[in-house]
């Protein structure tokens, strides 16, 4: 099985929270879970969300500034193996 979504990563577990209840006020479906052993620096969690939606978190970031940013990552899935993360820009 295939699966494939958004994260942004912080370095800051207050600056995640902050940024999921954006995108949920925003109308975006958002998930906290933890980041991928690929974005070695950080807090431990980020925030999930469908790729379809990356644009728009995108600019509910630059909108809401809760600073901290590591960077926007997609992220694929297969089943049970390690995930593939690649930068957005």
């Amino acid at each position: 099985m295939q699966e494939i979504f958004a994260i942004a990563a912080f370095r800051s577990r207050q600056q995640v929270m902050r940024f999921e209840a954006a995108l949920r006020r925003a109308g975006i479906r958002a998930q906290v879970i933890s980041t991928p052993r690929d974005v070695s620096v950080g807090c431990g969690l980020s925030v999930r969300f469908d790729m379809r939606d990356a644009a728009a978190a995108q600019q509910v970031y630059r909108s809401a500034r809760p600073g901290n940013l590591i960077g926007f990552y997609r992220v694929e899935r297969i089943g049970n193996g390690r995930p593939i993360v690649t930068p957005l820009y």
